[in-house]
């Protein structure tokens, strides 16, 4: 949405109907490099753009819990990378799956990576 690529409105809407959106400190690193990396002002600008969204958009920032780490683990052996599945997940992946499976929470995503999980979804066109 930062970036204002095509999806930007329709992710934003879902997110607007979010009852409680939340997201972990390991989604806002890897949301910050990504932006730092396409926009003039480096690491800190793309801070606080993260910053202002997620307080726009009342989203939490939660803590990932002790669990969670297996439970990415768990994912990456049936949906990570070179693993042979369609989901092909990376790290940053993996925890957010492991976070949605944990709270028993949909996850806002956008892509078609986690279509391919068991996960319960709400996925952004």
């Amino acid at each position: 949405m930062i970036l204002r690529e095509p999806d930007a409105q329709a992710l934003a809407d879902r997110l607007e109907t979010a009852s409680a959106p939340m997201t972990s400190p390991l989604a806002v690193y890897e949301t910050v490099l990504a932006i730092a990396r396409q926009c003039e002002g480096g690491i800190a600008s793309a801070r606080e753009d993260v910053r202002l969204l997620l307080e726009a958009a009342r989203v939490r920032v939660v803590s990932i819990l002790p669990g969670e780490a297996d439970v990415a683990r768990d994912a990456f052996v049936r949906y990570g990378k070179g693993q042979g599945h369609p989901a092909q997940l990376n790290m940053g992946d993996c925890f957010a799956y492991a976070s949605a499976r944990s709270r028993e929470v949909p996850l806002l995503f956008k892509g078609n990576d986690f279509s391919h999980t068991d996960l319960a979804t709400d996925e952004a066109p």
